[in-house]
């Protein structure tokens, strides 16, 4: 199954809870919320308690990405608030399994996240305990970059190593992604597609996640 996670990073905050309704009534599929501390990369967002709240008026599963520096001592704040879905950095730790063992028995999902210039090497020993993959196809920080056409190779080799080991691993993609670029992801092989101003600035939501959906459909197959 291919999905759409609009990222509240490019939402407009002064109405958050409308902009959650009115993405989830435009077909999205998971919500994506992107955490960062100022350390481990330069902004801050939200907290467990933002997360709480957007939890409380969210139908569709929360995707949260920790872009933060001793995930560890926040993920089970971050698993209590809501989260279904937490993604780590494989560059924010040093014991990466451990802390993929946290989220689980904390009760979401785990996930793994390289930025665009970590190699996939650093998920060898890994891979077999993550329910997704995320690759940043901008370096993280900021909304709003563009696409780094080189994760396209990425995609595709992840995709390979997944299948040549039989696992059941979702790869997400986030950083650039909208109507101009989600065909050539979706060809590469990803399976969850991270967009936030390519939503969130576009006209009719509903209208842009339907034309995102049916490039997915037309050249996911390529």
């Amino acid at each position: 199954m291919k999905m759409i996670a609009p990222s509240l990073l490019s939402a407009d905050f002064t109405k958050l809870g409308e902009e959650i309704d009115r993405i989830q009534r435009a077909g999205a599929d998971l919500i994506h919320v992107d955490v960062m501390d100022g350390h481990f990369v330069p902004n801050i967002t939200f907290g467990p308690p933002v997360v709480r709240s957007i939890k409380r008026v969210a139908d569709l599963p929360l995707d949260v990405h920790l872009m933060i520096e001793n995930p560890d001592a926040y993920i089970p704040a971050f698993a209590e608030a809501g989260s279904d879905y937490i993604t780590v950095h494989s560059e924010a730790g040093i014991h990466l399994n451990r802390t993929l063992q946290l989220i689980k028995e904390c009760g979401a999902h785990p996930s793994v996240c390289l930025n665009p210039s970590s190699p996939l090497s650093h998920l060898e020993y890994v891979l077999e305990y993550v329910d997704m993959v995320l690759l940043m196809s901008v370096n993280p920080g900021f909304g709003g970059q563009r696409f780094i056409p080189n994760v396209l190779q990425k995609i595709e080799r992840l995709k390979q190593t997944i299948s040549d080991k039989g696992l059941n691993v979702l790869v997400e993609v986030d950083g650039g992604v909208d109507l101009g670029t989600i065909g050539s992801v979706a060809r590469a092989g990803a399976d969850v597609f991270v967009s936030g101003s390519g939503i969130f600035n576009s006209r009719n939501y509903a209208e842009t996640i339907r034309s995102m959906k049916v490039i997915i459909e037309s050249e996911g197959g390529r």
